[in-house]
């Protein structure tokens, strides 16, 4: 039976693009560096904002201005983040539905760990049992760390528990943790480039994640 489904953020629970895309070119733009389209900027995104920001500047981290973006991004995006982010449609009743069946629900994202509460305490206030972005303390997905590091917090199993996201990353740190790795269509990457990547159950809606989940219950009961 499964207790426990920890969430991405960016592209899962979030549409973010926009808000990424506008901070990343205000720091490209603030040290002369050529600026980035909303679709390059989906394609860089799922690694961090340090590979974000490596993948935006042309030499990458080899460019003398690399950690000064770095820095000069992340402020931005502080003060930004909030402007035309948002919840995807029907993520907030999902949410519900999980905690109204007694199930525990978690994030681990790779975006910095203070932008991941401020963005869960803002949408999600009173959601999730646990919440863990990126950090020099615990390596980023795909390793499985943080992963690991909330079904402890949430006393729970690999068996018990389903990663759900919107990414190639979320599926190798689901095969790394352990556990089964529910993906969604409606973020970031499409289906073909998820199925490439080794997805084994997508899905294209909240409703239809829910359905999946009941769908999964049913088979761990039964089998």
């Amino acid at each position: 039976m499964i207790d426990t489904v920890i969430f991405d953020l960016d592209g899962t629970l979030l549409y973010t693009l926009e808000d990424l895309t506008e901070s990343t070119n205000r720091a490209l733009e603030h040290f002369g560096c050529e600026k980035r389209s909303i679709k390059e900027i989906r394609s860089f995104v799922g690694n961090g904002v340090k590979k974000l920001i490596e993948r935006s500047l042309k030499d990458g981290q080899q460019n003398p201005h690399f950690e000064e973006c770095l820095a000069f991004f992340k402020e931005d995006y502080a003060k930004n983040m909030y402007n035309k982010t948002k919840p995807y449609e029907g993520i907030p009743e999902l949410l519900h539905k999980l905690e109204a069946s007694g199930i525990k629900t978690a994030v681990v994202s790779n975006k910095f760990d203070l932008a991941v509460k401020e963005l869960c305490k803002k949408y999600f206030p009173n959601n999730f049992q646990c919440v863990m972005g990126e950090s020099e303390k615990i390596r980023k997905k795909p390793a499985p760390d943080s992963v690991l590091s909330i079904m402890r917090q949430l006393n729970t199993t690999p068996q018990r528990t389903v990663y759900v996201g919107d990414s190639e990353v979320d599926i190798q740190t689901a095969q790394n943790a352990g556990i089964q790795c529910i993906s969604v269509n409606w973020g970031y990457k499409d289906t073909e480039f998820l199925k490439e990547n080794g997805a084994q159950v997508i899905v294209s809606t909240p409703r239809g994640f829910i359905e999946e989940l009941t769908s999964l219950n049913s088979r761990l009961i039964s089998g």
